[in-house]
Parts: C-alpha cells; structure tokens; sequence
C-alpha cells in the first residue's frame, strides 16, 4: 500500500471544517397549521444565527429523533481515503447542534408560549429537555441483559455504571430504553445525552443544569448531577467516538446511576459491570422478524436487530418471506444499505452507514487489516498467521520478493524499525478496529472474530476484490511454512477455514503456497479436501515440470498417504509402487526418498492384510537404511519401530515387544528420554503389554508416557490426548469401566475443542465413548452415540473407510446387546460387502467381520449357518495368517462353540483342548485369551455333564484371573458365577448361593444395580423372590422383549412350576412364547425350547393329549433345525414318550425313550447326566408298564453311575435313592423301601434344609408307611 498520497477531493471548496448531519425533526399529533408556525420560528431563529451560506432542514413526519443539526455553507475538501476516498469537507457557515430526544410539537409550542418571558436560553432549555425517548413499540427479547441490569440497578446508596458494548444495530439502545422504561419509577429523574460528539456531550450537560435551574453551563450540570443526592439516573447513548475521554463527564461521585452504550468495549474500564450486545438468541431474533413481518417466518440470516427489522419491514410490505430470503442471499449489500420509511424507533443510520462511519474514522493500518480479515474466516483469525508470514524465507522454488510485493507492504505496517514483527504496532491497529466493535477479541484463544455481516460488508467495499484475495492467499502460504513451530492445535482448527475459503474464492498464488494449504488440511482431518487440492497440484505439476520431476514425486508420495487416510489402500498403493520404480531409475534403491517410499508401501501392504509381504519390506528397508545411515540412526530406528509393528500383526507379540524395547533403548540414548520420537516409541511398547496380557504393566507405562508428554508437548497436544485415549482402552482391558467413560469423556472435550467435532480423532474418542458405554450396560446410549459418529464418518471419510465400516460393526455389537439380533445380523452383512469390495475377501479385517457374522447366525438360532461360516473363516486364516495366531485360536474357539450349539460337545470339548495348547505356547499360562480358553473347556466339561472337572478347571481359572486381573475384575467376576454353576450342577447349592452372593455384590459395586451382568447373576441365584427384582430391572433396562429378560421370564415360569404353581406357569410361558415368535421367529430354538416347556405344563395340568400334540410339533421342527442327535432335540423326544405313557400308550413310549437312551449314549456317553436323566424316565415307564424288576434293575445302575458322576448326595441321586425306595415298595420289600426312604430324608435335610418340598414329600411317605 501507498500510504499518504492516496486522498479524493470533496464536492466543495475552501477551508475543511466538520459537516454535521442534515437537522431531522419529527413531527406527531399536531395541526398542519401549527407545525408551519413552528417551523417558520425555527428558519427564522436558524437564519438570525447562520447570516452567510446556506443551510439545510429535513422533516421527517413520523418516529423519534434526537439531534437537530443545522449546518451551513458548501463542503470543503475530503479527508484520507484509506481506500475509497474521504468525505466532503465542512461548509463555511456556522455549526449549531441541537440536542433533542424527541422533537416534537407540543414541545415546540411549549417553547414559543415561554419564549418572550425567558428568552432564548429557556427556549433551548425546553427543546433539548433531556427526555428518553420510548424503546420500539417491536422491542421483544434480550431478557437475559435486562434481568442483569434490573440485578445491578437494585442496590442503592452507592453509584452504578452499565455499559452496554456492542456492534452498530445490534439494539445497544433499545434495550438501555426498555431498561429505563420498566424501571422509571426507580428513578427520580433521567437525563438522555447524545454523546456522538464532546459538543453532544457538552450540550446535554449544559440543559441538565438550564433544566434544573442550576446554570446554563455544561459545567453546571455536572455540579448539579455530583451535588444532588436525588436517584438520578444519566444514560450516554452512541458514545463511539474512542478519541472522547468519557470520563471527563462522569460525575465524580458517590451516588447517582450512569448507562452507556458504545461500539467501543475499552469503555467497560468505567463500569462495575457490563453486557455484551451480540447476535439475538434464535428465538427472539424470530419473534423480532414475526413482529416486524406481522406474518409467520423461520429464521434465515445472522440475527442483528437492525438487520431483523428491516427484513421485517420487507416480509410486511412484500407479504412474502420466500422472496425476501431469496432476494437477502443475492442482494445483501444493497437492502442492508437501505432505510425502511417508516421506522419503529429513531435510528438514524442504516446498517451498512453505521459501519462505514466507523470505517472511515480509522488509521491506513487499521482499515487495511480490516480488510484483509474480510478475506480470512470470519473466525479464528491468529496474529500468528501474520507474524509467520512476516518471517518468510523465500526459498528457492517459491516466487521472489517481487511477486510478494503487496503481501509484503502489507506486512510492513507492523514491522519494527529493524524488520521484525512489532506486536505493539500490531495491537494498535486491532484495538483501534476492536474500539469500533468491528472485530472481537477472544482473551481466552488469543483470537480474532468478525461478524458475518460487517465481514461480508467489508469485503464488499474492497474496489480490487482479486488483489486482496491473492494477497491473503499468499500470506497464508507464507505463514504455514513455520507450521512446526505454531500449536498443532492453531494448524488444524484454525488454519483450515481460511485455507478451505482461499480455495473457494479461487485465490491466485504459487504452486509452492497450494502445496502448503494441503498440510493443515491433512492435520485438520479434511482428508477430501486435501486430497481434492493435491489432485489439482498434481496435474499442474505434471504439465509444467513433468511426471518424474522430484517435486512432482514428492506430491504423488503426498497423494498417496492421503488415498491411505481415507482407505483407499489399493489406490494408494499403486501410487507409491509407480513413484518407487521412478525414485529407483533417477536416484537409485538407497537414496533417503526410495526407501521412504518403501517405508510407506509396506505400511500399505500391512492396510491390505499382506502382514508377511509388508515384514519382507521392512526388513530390506531396515537392511539398506542401516547401511547407509547407520545402525544409531533416528530413521533407521524408526523402520525397527514399523518392523516390530509387523510382528504384532503377525501374532509374534512376544518378537514385537523385544525389539520394542531395542529401540526404546537405542532413541533414549540419541534421542533423548523425552522425544516425541522415544515418547511414542514407549506407547508402542504398552500396546505389546496389551498384547501379552499384562494389562498393568501396559497402565504403568502408559501413565509415564502420558506424564511425559504433558509436560513436553502440553496437554491438549493431539499426541497427548491419543495417550489419554489408550490410557482410557488399559483400564477398560483392567475392568475399570467407569474410569475408562471418565477419561474418554475429558479427551472427547478436548479434541472437539482442539482439533473440531468432525475431525477423526474426535470421532474415533466418541467411539471409544461408546463402548465404554455398552462396557457398563448403557446399551441405549452406545448406540445411539455410535450413530452419531457413523453419519459423521460417512461425511468426513466417506462410507467405505475402515473407520466407518468398523463404527458399523460396533453399532450391530450394539444392536446385539439390545436383543435386536436380525439387525445386527443386516449390518454386519452390509460391512463384510463393503469390506470385500475394498479389502478383499481373505483380508484379516474382512475375515474378522466373519466372524462376527457367525456370532449373529448364533444368536438367531441358525447354528448350521454359522458353523459353515466358522469353517469358513478358519480354513482363510490358517492361510493367511497360521495355525497359531491369534485370531486364528480366536476362531477355532467360535467353531468349537458352534459344535456345542449343534450337540457336538465332544468335538467342541477336543478342539478346545487344541486351542488352549497353542495358547499356552503362543501367551502363555496366564494370558486372558489362554484363561478365556480354559473356561470354555471347563463348558465343554460341563455340557459333556463332567461336571467335577469343569469345577476343577474353573477353580483353576478363578485363581489366575485373580493373580492377573484382580479380585473385582468383570471376567474374574464372570468366573466365579460360572464357577456357582457348576457347584449347583453338582448338588452343592449352598456353596452355589454364597459364590452368587459375592459376585453379586462386587459387580454391584464395579457396575451399578442395573448392570445386565448383576442381573444375569440374580437370575442364576434363581430365588423366587429374586426373579421378581431381575424381571423388573431387566424391562426397565433392556426393554419387554429382550431375550434376556424373555429368559428369565422363562426362568420365573419354571420356579413357578417346580414349586407346584402349574397353571401360573403355563400363563407366563406363553407370553414368553408369543414375545420370543416376534422376537426371535417360530423356528429359533430358544422359541422352540418355550413350546416344549409350554407342553409340560399342559403336562402338569393333566392335559396329556394337547400337550403331546405340542410337543410333536416341536420335535419335527427340532429335527429340521437342529438335526436328529441334538440334545434339546433328544429332551423333547424323551418328553413325548413321558407323554405316551401318561396317555397310556407304554410300548409307543418305551420304544421312543429306548431310541433317544441309544443316541444320548453315542452322543453323550454313557455317563452323562442327560443319558442317565433318560435311563431314570425309561425304568419309570417300565415301572408304569407293570414291569417294576426290570425298573428296579434299571435304577440300580442309574443309582451307581449317578453316585459316581455326581456324588452320593447330589439332589439327582438323592431323587434316583427315593425312585428305587419306591419300587421295592412296589415290589413288596417295604423294609428296604423304608430304610432307603430314611436315608434320603436324612440326607435331604442335610444338603437342602428341613423345609425344602422335596424334603417333606419323603417326610410325608415315611409317615404313610
């Protein structure tokens, strides 16, 4: 800029003098007549006071005015420019300012009947009589600022000041006249002065004191206003002027009440206390608009009162909002330029005039940076972006001086007198700007703001719109060149929307400057952006450098970790294998370039599951940088950090971790403990404790890591937020849930803050929100949390990203929890499709979402299905990744559940024991993925009915978890309920039912009282008191129809049934069953279950026909579902039989209970408790077929095995003791029968109590023998 030479003459000629503004007079409610003798008085009174030049009145006949303003004479010459030229001069005639705050006939006609009596002086006095006018008759809203004034007003005794700061047109002084109109009974008096100027000022005092009769000078009324002990209050309205020392007229006292309103916030120094007047609250800024309209509106445009009212103003006069919002959007600077002819109040200025007259008062500096911001956002605006800039280094491949040269005389105006950067000179300009309310400053942030209408308006005025939109762009692109040394924070939130707005205005600047904006971009998360911009720098390189030029590589390289950042691996890859063979030709396989660019693709090769491919890599990247850099190096350190990543991905935890800490040792020595670098290498090193299991360990270091990095890097780093984050997923892993949810919640709020809502390592935190969320319970909220970030990474990253395609496998996990298991099983379906198309079909990823689809097949009851799938998945990752990988293990594991699902348990209990095997050698004994193993072949065990070895193992189980996890952990936890399980399996209910006890205690205290888990274990302690509580928690927590709460109304049912309530029962069951048929479908074997067990209490309630027809049905089902040798279907063939028998049909019912004893056998064994459950109900149909020797025979041998699986006092042997006592009966031994039935009693008091049923019932036979 040119500064000094740039001045437009005015319109006039001769000396410049000030021009006041054209005398506005309002007129109401008074004859025509009248009004011209006034008027006529006035010119007459004007004419004897200004004899030369000529000279000007207005009339306006409606609204309020406070200022008569006469001027004579023609203008002078215009003053500086800045950039558009300054006003015309003053006029040669004489100034007379007349304040009146509402000039109107009975005031005048008051002044012509005093006049000959009082002169002039009373004349005067009664014109300019001090009165506030009214607010807008459309005044609504801004209750918040009247309840804080009516709040600070209420005190009296001492003196109070308000001011009320704020943007031209923002109702400054309509709510300072609301506030004075509901309050007026608080004051004595109230005093109304124009404060635009020290004459306004000086005049106002002085018809305070002609007023009061206390003088007639401005000094008078001040003495009165310091002297007088009345409760007067002084409102200085517009008293923008900054170079005015208000304080000069502030009466110096203890007493009185003083409003200001200003542009100028340096006045809020004054005040005990002050408001901010900004944008309208939504609401009140659409009541404004209604009131203005006098029709129905929605809200469209930054709510500014004056804006509002004028739109108002256009809506009522146009009947139509729909045009008044297209035409707003086109024609913003023209309507807002404008005045309404008739106004609500008596506002003088348009919007846009209130602006430009503060424009015009400021220094080149000040209206330069104004101006330039105006191409910036209009928020988040640095003093650093300018400083950077200034500190420019003009490297070889980017323009000269020269070319900068407008950036540069920009820059210069804030330089010091030896070049560098003068904050000081900075301050004074935005201060300046700032005392006019065109720009705000946040103390907070360090950081600037525009309103969007002074921002749009100020661009508006720019007379070379494309020179400032080439200099700021340029500015900005010097300014990222220093990006490593600004806040991360600064690069990513800030820098993007002025960059994104540069891009959108199409700005003019070097390559160099385009390559700069893409960096910010890339730190922000605007991947799509980035990408976009690297596209367009890309193709123009290419046309003027070439497709093997350095730099033109360097953006290719660029380009292609972009593509990886948004999950395009394959695209990404072929990148950077073209850029490889081309960095190979021109500078050889060892250049520092080649083999980061080899570094990269086997980072690709690890993204597209190519675990083994991308180690290859890196250690040939490894081999070379070694020898060409050296073994020290911090690069080749960081090629054995990516390398010991390999090895995690490939399972070889325990190779990753050692070389982990080589290198951890090898940075601490070059690099020092306190590197970034060596930081992050640390972090690597706990994700390797993770992976070994040693959770605490992991927690320990992490805290370290996180410490350290707090203390280098600050604590709202992006590094030292991700720490917090993995800090957050160690106390999950360790049980802490809550702990976890509190620290997810802290770096949540810190990356929204730091980095953006939408930027993905927000939506990654809220992720991780969520499952801490589903980790204690809140399923509701997880989901509904995951569907936020779902839609946000659709928009962000696009719907094929990993990101995405992973939220949406935790939003099915989510759906799963909530029992809406064909959901899930949809969604999951939709991921592995989008998966293949971008990850391939033997991707570990894609694999994985498998899996998990299994799971869902299980859930719905399609066992088959997701055996078939298991199968599937594990014959790809012995492939891909080996027997003994993790997922690998990981999978067998869910084949060998599926086998238990079908009946296989045999096979389910040998697979296991493989798995656990490879466990050990891979993990270790003590691994949580070994431990887990371990429990599920204790299940094996269990379904197998050896039930003393899964107690054994359980017990095994429970003390390493203990050891390794802690007393309270969740899987500890779940141990021991498993553990309760068994001890009642195996009769010991007692030992049962304290185990229950504890854990249910602990998971209360870790959990909370409607954690699902507290009541999947109130639902195992199975009292019926109990039942009750759990049903209810579980509606109110999961919901009617979750099949969690459908079981244990299932559970309640048969507690009915088992203490005789049959009819009660059978009410229960099918409800269940009608709940379980929408829930689950008619063929889900759950739904089948409930019709078999519907069918026994018809059963029990002697309808043996209708419950032999139901149970018929089940079986066919059954058998289609399940297959003929399952075990549920084999229980509903051996409850048919009963129901043969019952219906006295024996050899039907023998028959059938003969066929399923020889599958149980072949299925089960001979031993298991099903199988001698199924020997007991044949020796019973024998007994009822007459043939009581050859039911006793059978007993006997039930008896033995049953003392010998189970023990001799488990229930089951106890009732197989009372069976036999009751067929020597039959058989006429009725001594034995008594001598057995003795035994049982005795045995029955000691393991289930005195009271217990089954314990009178044997009570009862004795007595009757």
């Amino acid at each position: 800029m040119r500064r000094g030479n740039e001045y437009r003459a005015g319109s006039g000629a001769g000396e410049s003098f000030h021009v006041s503004p054209t005398c506005v007079v309002s007129l109401s409610s008074t004859s025509i007549s009248t009004t011209a003798v006034i008027l006529l008085r006035y010119c007459q009174w004007v004419d004897m006071l200004a004899p030369q030049g000529r000279h000007s009145i207005m009339f306006s006949l409606d609204g309020d005015s406070r200022s008569l303003h006469i001027s004579g004479g023609q203008g002078g010459p215009g003053g500086p420019a800045h950039l558009q030229g300054g006003q015309g001069g003053a006029g040669q005639g004489p100034i007379v300012h007349i304040t009146t705050p509402r000039l109107i006939a009975p005031n005048l006609q008051a002044a012509l009947v005093t006049e000959q009596a009082s002169g002039l002086r009373n004349i005067r006095a009664a014109q300019t009589g001090s009165h506030c006018p009214p607010p807008s008759r459309i005044f609504c809203g801004r209750q918040d600022i009247l309840n804080n004034m009516h709040q600070f007003f209420s005190d009296t005794g001492t003196q109070h000041m308000y001011v009320l700061h704020g943007l031209g047109g923002a109702g400054k002084t309509q709510i300072a006249l609301k506030f004075i109109k509901e309050s007026s009974s608080r004051f004595s008096v109230i005093f109304f002065i124009d404060t635009s100027t020290i004459a306004t000022i000086q005049t106002g005092l002085k018809n305070i004191a002609i007023r009061k009769d206390f003088g007639d000078s401005p000094q008078d009324g001040l003495l009165w206003l310091t002297t007088n002990v009345e409760e007067w209050l002084l409102f200085f309205d517009n008293a923008d002027d900054p170079s005015i020392n208000l304080n000069d007229y502030i009466p110096q006292c203890d007493r009185g009440n003083v409003i200001i309103t200003s542009r100028n916030p340096g006045l809020c120094v004054y005040a005990g206390s002050n408001s901010l007047v900004s944008d309208m609250e939504e609401e009140d800024a659409v009541t404004l608009l209604l009131k203005s309209a006098l029709q129905k509106a929605t809200n469209r445009t930054e709510e500014i009162a004056a804006e509002l009212v004028k739109a108002g103003a256009f809506i009522s006069k146009s009947q139509n909002l729909d045009g008044y919002l297209a035409l707003y959007t086109k024609n913003q600077a023209r309507l807002l330029s404008e005045k309404p002819a008739q106004s609500h109040d008596s506002y003088a200025w348009t919007v846009y005039t209130t602006w430009q007259m503060s424009f015009d008062r400021l220094t080149p500096p000040a209206a330069l940076f104004l101006q330039y911001c105006s191409f910036l956002h209009y928020n988040g605006i640095s003093e650093e972006i300018f400083r950077y800039a200034s500190e420019y280094q003009f490297p070889s491949n980017g323009p000269s001086k020269e070319e900068l040269q407008e950036p540069l005389e920009f820059l210069s105006c804030f330089l010091g007198p030896t070049g560098k950067w003068d904050s000081l000179q900075f301050l004074d300009a935005t201060n300046e700007v700032q005392s006019y309310s065109l720009i705000s400053f946040d103390t907070e942030r360090k950081l600037f703001s525009i309103h969007p209408l002074v921002h749009a308006w100020s661009r508006a005025i720019v007379q070379d719109p494309k020179k400032y939109m080439s200099t700021m762009g340029s500015i900005l692109g010097m300014a990222i060149t220093k990006r490593f040394q600004w806040d991360v924070q600064l690069t990513s939130l800030l820098l993007c929307p002025h960059i994104e707005l540069a891009i959108q205005m199409d700005s003019k600047v070097a390559l160099i400057f385009k390559y700069q904006y893409v960096i910010p971009l890339w730190e922000g998360g605007r991947y799509k952006e980035a990408r976009k911009l690297l596209e367009e720098l890309l193709e123009e390189q290419q046309q003027v450098l070439g497709e093997s030029h350095p730099d033109t590589l360097c953006i290719m390289v660029s380009l292609a970790l972009l593509y990886s950042n948004l999950g395009d691996y394959q695209k990404a890859k072929g990148i950077s294998i073209i850029v490889l063979e081309k960095q190979t030709q021109l500078l050889g396989d060892n250049h520092p370039d080649t083999l980061l660019t080899m570094g990269n693709l086997a980072i690709l090769y690890s993204a597209l599951g190519e675990y083994q491919k991308a180690k290859e890599l890196k250690v040939l990247v490894l081999e070379k940088r070694t020898k060409v850099l050296g073994r020290n190096h911090p690069d080749t350190l960081h090629t054995m950090g990516n390398l010991a990543i390999s090895y995690s991905a490939l399972g070889e935890h325990q190779k990753a971790k050692n070389l982990k800490v080589l290198v951890l040792a090898k940075q601490s020595q070059v690099l020092g403990a306190n590197h970034p670098e060596t930081l992050s290498t640390m972090g690597y090193l706990a994700a390797s404790y993770s992976d070994l299991g040693e959770h605490q360990k992991a927690k320990k270091l992490k805290e370290v890591v996180l410490e350290k990095q707090k203390q280098f890097l600050g604590e709202n780093h992006p590094d030292t937020l991700r720490t917090m984050g993995n800090l957050a997923n160690s106390y999950s892993a360790l049980g802490e849930y809550q702990k976890a949810k509190e620290l997810q919640t802290i770096v949540l709020k810190k990356f929204k803050h730091g980095l953006g809502e939408n930027h993905p390592h927000t939506l990654d935190t809220m992720g991780n929100l969520a499952r801490s969320y589903s980790n204690l319970g809140e399923y509701q909220k997880a989901q509904e949390l995951e569907c936020i970030v779902l839609e946000m990474q659709k928009k962000v990253l696009g719907e094929f990203h990993s990101d995405t395609l992973r939220t949406m496998g935790n939003l099915a996990i989510s759906y799963s929890h909530l029992g809406e298991h064909q959901k899930a099983k949809e969604l999951k379906a939709i991921v592995l499709e989008k998966q293949k198309q971008v990850l391939g079909d033997n991707h570990p990823g894609t694999l994985h979402t498998m899996s998990a689809l299994a799971c869902s097949y299980s859930a719905l009851g399609e066992y088959q299905k997701a055996q078939d799938l298991n199968v599937i998945v594990l014959e790809k990752q012995k492939q891909l990744l080996g027997d003994s990988h993790p997922d690998t293990l990981l999978t067998m594991g869910s084949l060998a559940s599926s086998y238990s699902h079908l009946g296989g348990h045999r096979e389910a209990k040998q697979l296991n024991v493989i798995v656990l095997e490879k466990q050990k050698q891979l993990l270790g004994d003590n691994h949580p993925d070994t431990l887990q193993c371990m429990g599920n072949l204790a299940r094996s065990y269990s379904n197998l009915g050896e039930y003393q070895a899964a107690k054994e193992l359980e017990v095994m189980v429970l003390e390493k978890k203990k050891q390794v996890l802690g007393d309270s952990h969740p899987d500890t936890l779940h141990t021991m309920g498993n553990l309760g399980i068994s001890y009642s399996n195996l009769g010991e209910h007692e030992d049962a039912k304290e185990l229950m006890s504890v854990v249910l205690k602990k998971q209360k205290q870790l959990l909370g009282e409607n954690h699902p888990d507290i009541l999947h274990t109130m639902s195992n302690l199975a009292a019926k008191e109990l039942e009750g509580v759990v049903l209810e928690k579980q509606q109110e927590v999961l919901g009617e129809n979750h099949p969690n709460t459908l079981q244990t109304m299932s559970n309640q049912a048969s507690l009915y049934a088992t203490l005789g309530e049959h009819r009660r029962a059978k009410d229960l069951m099918g409800v269940v069953l009608e709940k379980r048929k929408q829930v689950l479908g008619e063929n889900h074997p759950s739904t089948l279950c409930t019709v078999g067990n519907l069918a026994n209490s018809y059963s029990a309630l002697g309808e043996h026909k209708k419950a032999k027809e139901l149970m018929g049905v089940v079986l066919k089902k059954q058998k289609q579902v399940l297959g003929e040798n399952h075990s549920d279907t084999l229980r509903t063939m051996g409850n048919l039989a009963i129901s043969y028998s019952r219906l006295r049909e024996h050899q039907k019912a023998q028959e059938l209970q003969v066929i399923v004893l020889e599958k149980e056998k072949q299925v089960l064994g001979d031993d298991h408790p099903s199988t001698l459950l199924t020997m007991g109900n044949l020796a019973y149909l024998y007994s009822n077929s007459g043939e009581h020797r050859k039911a006793k025979d059978l007993t006997l041998i039930v008896l033995e095995k049953r003392k010998q699986v189970l023990g001799e006092n488990h229930p089951d042997t106890l009732h197989t003791m009372s069976n036999l006592a009751s067929l020597y009966f039959d058989l006429g031994e009725h001594q034995k029968a008594k001598e057995f039935r003795v035994l049982v009693r005795e045995k029955r008091k000691q393991v289930l109590g005195n009271n217990y049923p089954e314990t009178l019932k044997i009570e009862e036979m004795l007595g009757s023998m």
